[in-house]
């Protein structure tokens, strides 16, 4: 047979038993199925764990088999997410996901379906998931799915066939997705059996089972693929500039670099013909070589160059797409790609375009127009669930995250080292008395971000165990988060920039004027901006908060507090108007109390509205109270930020 499906990799999240340190763990049940298969640690090379669980006979048997003549291939993708005892956000942001609006063939939001109905519950999915330990996550996209007038049914098989492979009830949800060229479905799949136990599926069932039970059911819907069907899509593969199955076939066949076609002929001569065709492509793109009749030199990096090409060809198509889709024109020739490996990396436009660059693990991209007259394309990693979503227009800044410790990391060494590697609020104070409340908070909310992903432990009366070695440790979290999230997105204006000339508040505009940063290009969005200061130069003048003196600009003292504090009044005014509450205005070293209700989006940022029986506040919000809406919080307004309580419960920094 001259040519195989692609390799397939599951894509496990970490999974680990969340109950008493007694209970047996997963590594330790695969390692008991391990002896009793025969398999002792001096064999430990020879086991891989892919026949642990269910449907590992089933995906054993098919292993090894070739795909059959005149079958359909369908590309399947598994994930394994982890979910934390009780804690269903990233569940909820998931399913949120795969119902988002545009996917389906009108471009309305997605509907998630299951076994038995077209519309399912997914927040009673949510909350029967919460006690789960694990969850798996399928993309099921068969080659010709756009010959389906629905998919529904070819799911729905497709789970009650794995239901009989595994030997039990599943529950699941799934949506269609019709918004890319191929259309394609998300399941999610609970981690529980029928009897209420862990839903361990065999490795081989993932990898091989469940990708040719489907393609044995779309080859049964569709009949089998004929020799047009075939012949089109190899040549629609033969000048390809990405790696495609005629390539993977010649990896195959030139093990050292070497290809004889003569001594490996193909079988029929449209694939005979295909193949001859394709090496006279990568011969036009430098990545082979006849170095006599039927000899062919193949460059030994051919499939890592070709995915790159097709990786870089898929982002130019999307960076058009997205900006014909927001209706701006660009030259291509301005296209760019931001490399978050470039320390110092640093960029500023508006978003025109966002999305998944990988749908199966969420990792997201953005396109921004640059205010240096250029177009980028940049990978932001994953968004946590409590991460704002992107919202297209708004100004925002990209920066590569830089790999070392932090000053932080610095001071919280310090302390440990003098103290045995151990680390407290008290312990600071000792070190540094005139630490602010603020500032040591701040350090224990790094310690705590760092917790999370095993780095330090805390101790129960609230010191923390850093070790001698902290600025390692920082040094591997912050590794271990530029793999997560290689660049820092900031946004610099929730508003377009065609509101903000005239806007009342200390506008984005408003902060480069007094800052000077900008480095602006003469065309595309820097031209933009430019005009754009003008007129908010102007505006400023007719406010009196500025004048032109000698040829430059003057800006008046405190001009971005007076315009926040100005869009402040304006913005409580309206709120009082509505509820009949006082306003109370704020500053360095009060104490606000109350419920907060919301969060404001206005031209100076984010507000927090802190409501009391009879008055309310303003003041900056952050992420972290949307965990508390609704609920009573204190908080100490300092220089640097401020420091939150909730309830009864321990302090609720925020910086």
């Amino acid at each position: 047979m001259d040519e195989i499906d692609d390799e397939f990799e599951v894509k496990p999240g970490r999974i680990g038993n969340r109950r008493t340190s007694r209970a047996t763990s997963y590594l330790r049940r695969v390692r008991k199925e391990a002896q009793k298969a025969g398999a002792t640690s001096r064999q430990a090379s020879s086991f891989t764990g892919g026949r642990i669980g269910r449907g590992h006979a089933h995906g054993a048997t098919v292993a090894g088999r070739g795909r059959a003549p005149g079958q359909r291939r369908v590309v399947v993708k598994a994930r394994i997410v982890r979910i934390k005892s009780g804690e269903t956000g990233a569940v909820r942001a998931h399913l949120r996901y795969i119902q988002r609006d545009g996917v389906t063939r009108e471009g309305a939001p997605g509907e998630v379906y299951d076994a038995a109905t077209d519309r399912a519950d997914a927040n009673a999915f949510t909350e029967r998931s919460a006690a789960d330990r694990h969850q798996f996550r399928f993309i099921v996209a068969p080659e010709d799915s756009a010959e389906l007038t629905d998919l529904k049914p070819f799911v729905r098989d497709l789970m009650r066939q794995m239901e009989r492979d595994l030997g039990t009830s599943l529950e699941w949800v799934a949506a269609d997705h019709f918004n890319t060229g191929h259309p394609h479905t998300h399941v999610v799949l609970r981690g529980r059996d029928d009897g209420g136990g862990d839903l361990v599926i065999a490795r081989d069932y993932i990898s091989h089972g469940l990708r040719a039970r489907a393609a044995e059911l779309i080859t049964r819907e569709l009949g089998p693929e004929t020799e047009i069907e075939a012949a089109r899509k190899l040549q629609q593969d033969v000048a390809a500039e990405r790696f495609t199955r005629l390539d993977r076939a010649i990896v195959r066949d030139a093990p050292d670099g070497h290809l004889d076609i003569g001594a490996r002929p193909a079988k029929e001569p449209a694939r005979h013909a295909a193949r001859t065709g394709r090496l006279r492509a990568l011969e036009r793109m430098g990545l082979a070589e006849e170095e006599g009749p039927g000899h062919w030199r193949i460059d030994a990096a051919l499939e890592a160059k070709l995915r790159r090409m097709g990786e870089r060809g898929d982002i130019i198509k999307t960076m058009h797409r997205e900006l014909d889709e927001a209706g701006i024109a660009r030259a291509p020739g301005n296209y760019a790609i931001f490399d978050p490996e470039r320390d110092g990396q640093r960029l500023i436009g508006r978003i025109v375009g966002e999305g998944f660059s990988d749908e199966l693990s969420e990792r997201r991209y953005v396109v921004i127009d640059g205010v240096d007259g250029r177009t980028h394309y940049a990978e932001i990693g994953s968004l946590l669930f409590n991460d704002s979503p992107l919202v297209r227009n708004t100004i925002v800044e990209l920066r590569s995250r830089v790999v070392e410790p932090r000053e932080i990391d610095r001071t919280i060494a310090k302390v440990a080292g003098a103290h045995h590697g151990i680390y407290s609020d008290r312990l600071h104070w000792e070190f540094d008395p005139r630490a602010s409340a603020e500032f040591v908070a701040a350090h224990v909310r790094r310690l705590e971000a760092m917790r999370q992903d095993g780095m330090v432990g805390r101790f129960a009366d609230g010191s923390w165990k850093v070790g001698t070695d902290h600025l390692d440790r920082a040094l591997r979290y912050e590794a271990l988060h530029r793999s997560r999230n290689p660049v820092r997105l900031a946004v610099l204006s929730w508003q377009r920039l065609e509101e903000l000339p005239q806007a009342v508040g200390a506008t984005w505009l408003d902060r480069g004027l007094v800052s000077k940063e900008y480095g602006l290009a003469s065309t595309g969005f820097g031209a933009e901006v430019e005009a754009a200061l003008r007129a908010r130069r102007q505006w400023l003048v007719d406010q009196g908060l500025a004048r032109e003196e000698g040829g430059q600009m003057r800006y008046a003292r405190n001009m971005l507090r007076t315009l926040e504090t100005r869009e402040l009044a304006r913005t409580a005014a309206d709120i009082s108007a509505r509820t009949g509450l006082e306003y109370r205005d704020v500053k360095a070293g009060d104490t606000v109390s109350g419920v907060y209700r919301r969060m404001l989006t206005l031209n100076s940022g984010r507000f927090a509205l802190i409501e009391r029986s009879h008055e309310f506040a303003l003041v900056p919000w952050r992420p972290v109270l949307e965990r508390v809406r609704g609920q009573v919080v204190t908080g100490s307004i300092g220089g640097g930020g401020i420091s939150w309580s909730i309830g009864q419960k321990r302090g609720l920094n925020v910086g």
